[in-house]
């Protein structure tokens, strides 16, 4: 039964990272890639949030694989972010590629580790 967790967070990550990507590029255009940094970002927060909460025993292990397998799973992206980090470097963009790269390692793992430790505070 734990596979269907994980489709049914998967289904709702996947559409869900669609449309924040399109949302996002509309706002702020396609010169960097926003939307798939906005994604990763915000999925590894939650990730974060949801795995502190299972280590505090305030979350159950069906919840980790619904929303930290399936949701966070679908919503993030490491192959759209290679994808695009290639394809500015391409197309002669390499500090913005370089930038993508650093920025979106550093502010994932920020994300995360403030997921944690707001799980900490909030169940601890």
């Amino acid at each position: 039964m734990n596979w269907l967790l994980v489709v049914v967070g998967a289904m709702a990550g996947a559409p869900l990272r669609f449309l924040t990507d399109r949302f996002v590029q509309s706002r702020l255009g396609t010169a960097f890639p926003w939307g798939t940094f906005t994604v990763n970002v915000v999925g590894s927060l939650v990730l974060g949030l949801v795995t502190g909460a299972v280590a505090a025993g305030a979350a159950s292990s069906s919840l980790h694989l619904l929303l930290g397998t399936g949701l966070c799973g679908a919503l993030t992206t490491y192959s759209t972010f290679s994808y695009e980090t290639l394809r500015l470097a391409a197309d002669g963009a390499r500090w913005r590629a370089a930038a993508n790269v650093a920025a979106s390692v550093a502010a994932g793992l920020a994300a995360v580790c403030a997921g944690v430790a707001s799980a900490r505070v909030l169940w601890g």
